[in-house]
């Protein structure tokens, strides 16, 4: 019997289990990939305050050693379900079962890709899905972002005071994001915007070169020369196994507020995967410590 079964092995889910395991319970983290999370593409990582420079790699791996070091157990399970028993919780992955006292949910999000040549040969090396996380590394250089929405306009309005030239590349006349987004963005002299056009290609030897264009009212191509390019058309979350047991909103999170509590009693949802309006490595380490403390406040209740 475990008291906190995580599923999810990112920096949320890792958290979640150090504090766990600091609070004298046993936990294990099941992961159904590479543990780490996304983070791991990030070659480097420089807005998590305390470590001036880290690549997400080695990070994510110093997380999961602290993690197994203080006691954690891992598994690498994929989780088909939960099954309420009671003063149980059942953790389902396969014909495996994980009897649990309470579960973390830290399943986190995938980002939406384009899906066109080039896209995952250069992902780390100018192609990134983060401008918080990435956009300082650009600094003075030319970089595009692609998306319509209001991430994609906010990333275009964050990267704008660091780069030297931001164009934002939309497949329609016009955004989906918030029109005063769209109206500071006007009155910026080093954004452009290039509407109703899409990515065919990302080309490059090693980093990001050029970007070719296809233009879908005259079905004409260009090339775009840029140093980077950020791709902000969605993230899409991971939690269709779980809507038996929790509830979700319209776009597939788990409801969740600060507190980490889901609509069902002994369940927690932390990081990336939960409602939430910012998405960074921070925010995640907080919700694993906050999500963990509240588990242990439920097997004490």
């Amino acid at each position: 019997m475990y008291d906190i079964g995580i599923i999810g092995g990112g920096t949320a889910g890792m958290t979640a289990a150090i504090y766990g395991q600091r609070a004298g319970k046993r936990t294990i983290i099941i992961e159904g990939g590479a543990f780490g999370g996304q983070i791991t593409s990030s070659p480097n990582v420089e807005n998590y305050p305390g470590i001036a420079s880290v690549s997400g790699s080695e990070f994510s791996m110093n997380l999961l050693d602290q993690a197994v070091k203080l006691g954690a157990e891992t598994e690498t399970e994929q989780v088909t379900g939960i099954r309420d028993e009671g003063p149980e919780k059942i953790i389902v992955a396969g014909e495996k079962e994980y009897p649990c006292r309470s579960v973390i949910l830290a399943t986190g999000v995938t980002h939406r890709h384009l899906g066109v040549p080039g896209e995952d040969r250069l992902t780390g090396s100018g192609v990134s899905y983060c401008a918080t996380c990435d956009g300082m590394f650009f600094r003075g250089r030319d970089v595009a972002v692609v998306g319509g929405g209001s991430t994609a306009l906010q990333d275009a309005e964050f990267l704008s005071g660091y780069c030297r030239k931001v164009y934002l590349i939309h497949r329609r006349d016009e955004f989906r994001g918030e029109d005063n987004i769209v109206k500071r963005l006007e009155k910026k002299e080093n954004v452009e915007f290039i509407l109703s056009a899409v990515v065919k290609e990302i080309v490059g030897e090693f980093m990001v070169e050029k970007l070719i264009l296809n233009h879908k009212k005259t079905g004409e191509e260009s090339e775009l020369a840029v140093a980077g390019v950020f791709i902000a058309v969605g993230q899409i979350p991971q939690n269709d196994v779980f809507a038996d047991i929790v509830k979700l909103d319209g776009s597939g999170f788990i409801l969740a507020a600060e507190d980490c509590m889901t609509s069902h009693p002994g369940i927690f949802a932390a990081g990336d995967c939960r409602t939430k309006e910012v998405r960074q490595l921070t925010t995640a380490a907080a919700d694993g410590a906050v999500a963990a403390l509240a588990a242990c406040r439920y097997i004490a209740g």
